[in-house]
Parts: structure tokens; C-alpha cells; sequence
């Protein structure tokens, strides 16, 4: 298992408070960043983590193999405020990267996440779409979408996350709404309008709780004309690319990420900017 919560080589560190909220900025520290800014949510069931998971994250990697910015937020978890402010706070530091996006010489945006980050990261890009804010691309990584039980979050005993855990976080950031129908904001799983949502990728373990609601996720984007795709690998270890990532699955994961992400770079750079 490798876990480590500092920065590794090849990245330079910026520490800021955006609308309040404490916020990494990755660049890459060896040559000048591209045009894209990348917002990238730490998981932890909406109750745990910090935003310094970002350092094993895939957001990482995009810096170092990319160049890209990379903005995390330390949004407030569901002890310390419940749903609506994980949200809020992240959309407040999407939002100042678009209105910054001049002199922080970006051209276009993409939000990401893992776990409850993927959750969040859904729902950013749901309130964006909204409110008319452009993102290019999102990178919910086997996402926590849907406070109601689905086919794989039902008696689940996957390892690091299960079906207790995940009744636990959804009661903690819904409180006495976790088993209703929420918002997509709060759920994304909700949401009824899937049209204009960002193109979208992501990858699930077969074995985890998130399997049904990721793939769900993706076949309601396409099911509405959007760009989605995902790929499963066989295992029930949820974020086994971060806790394992020089595994065989972790590696191949990893790999199949950086693909996806290099092809929707293309893509933009060819398209219209911000």
C-alpha cells in the first residue's frame, strides 16, 4: 500500500484560502502550465479525508504528465456542516478559477474527483451546467452518487468501503434526508435532465458498492447524447489505484485514465475556449 499525503517530485505547491475555503494549487515545477485547470475532489465518504489526498490522487498525475493546474479544495465534511456546503464550496473555488481564468492563464476548465469526490465532482458539474459555467470534461472516478441502495451498494462487503460505511456517510452529509429524494445537487443519482453535462470518463471495481450507480451514471449520460465512458476492473478494494497503485490493476487503471485524459486534452485544445 502506498500512501503519502506530500507533495511528490515534479510538483510545485501553492497554498491559498478561495471564498474561505483552504485550497491546493498544483503546478507542475519543472516547466511553464497549460492551459487547463483542473478541479480535483478528495474523497472520504463526505465525512473523512483531506485535501491533501490530492498528492495520490490521479490529479497528480495529470500535473506531472501534462502540465495542468490543479485546484483542491479543503471543503467542509458533513461533521462539521451537512449537505449543502461540500457543494458550495466547491463550486465557490470552480467558480473563482473561471472568473481568474485570465491571470491564472487558463483556457479551459475540468473537475474530477474520486469516491465522494466523484460524487461532488458530479454534482459541480450539474450546478455548472446550471448556472452557465463551461466545463470541458469530468473525471468522477468510481463516484458516491446515489444515497438510495442499488444492486452493489446492498449488502456489500467490500473491502475499505461497504454498505455501512456508505448508509454512515449518507446519513452524515443528509441527515434526516439520506433515505429521500434529494436533490442532484445532494445525490446526483436524482438528477432526471442529463442533457449538456460535460463529457465524462471514470472507472469502478466490479466488487465495490459504487459498480451499479458508476455505470448508471455513464449510460444516462450517453442515454442523453453525451460523450461517457467507463471502464470496470475485477476487484472489490474501493480507490485500489490509490491505495494500490503499483498493482496490476493499479497500473493498468492508471494508464487507461491518462489515455482517456490525454484524448479529451486533444479534444479541447481543438475546441473553444473559455
Amino acid at each position: 500500500m502506498n500512501i503519502s499525503l506530500r507533495p511528490g517530485k515534479g510538483l510545485c505547491v501553492e497554498k491559498r484560502r478561495i471564498g474561505g475555503v483552504p485550497t491546493l494549487i498544483l503546478r507542475p515545477a519543472e516547466r511553464p502550465p497549460v492551459g487547463t485547470a483542473v478541479l480535483w475532489i478528495h474523497g472520504g465518504g463526505y465525512v473523512l479525508g483531506m485535501k491533501e489526498m490530492v498528492y495520490m490522487s490521479r490529479a497528480a498525475d495529470l500535473v506531472t504528465h501534462f502540465g495542468v493546474t490543479v485546484f483542491s479544495p479543503g471543503y467542509r465534511l458533513a461533521w462539521q456542516r451537512p449537505y449543502p456546503a461540500a457543494v458550495n464550496d466547491c463550486y465557490a473555488v470552480l467558480s473563482y478559477m473561471h472568473e481568474h481564468r485570465r491571470e491564472l492563464g487558463v483556457e479551459r476548465l475540468m473537475v474530477g474527483g474520486e469516491s465522494a469526490g466523484g460524487g461532488l465532482c458530479a454534482a459541480v458539474c450539474m450546478m455548472a451546467r446550471d448556472r452557465g459555467l463551461p466545463v470541458s470534461f469530468q473525471m468522477p472516478l468510481y463516484p458516491m452518487l446515489d444515497n438510495f441502495d442499488t444492486e452493489s451498494s446492498r449488502d456489500n462487503h467490500g473491502r475499505v468501503w461497504n454498505t455501512r460505511r456508505n448508509h454512515l456517510g449518507w446519513r452524515a452529509y443528509l441527515r434526516a434526508d439520506a433515505r429521500k429524494a434529494v436533490s442532484p445537487y445532494a445525490a446526483p443519482a436524482r438528477q432526471s435532465d442529463w442533457r449538456g453535462l460535460p463529457p465524462c470518463y471514470s472507472f469502478v471495481g466490479s466488487g465495490e458498492p459504487f459498480y451499479a450507480e458508476t455505470l448508471r451514471y455513464v449510460e444516462q449520460l450517453k442515454a442523453a447524447g453525451v460523450e461517457a465512458a467507463v471502464d470496470v476492473y475485477p476487484t472489490n478494494v474501493h480507490a485500489f489505484d490509490m491505495l494500490y497503485p503499483e498493482s496490476e490493476l493499479g497500473r493498468q487503471a492508471i494508464g487507461r485514465f491518462l489515455e482517456h485524459f490525454e484524448a479529451a486534452l486533444r479534444r479541447e485544445k481543438g475546441g473553444t475556449v473559455l
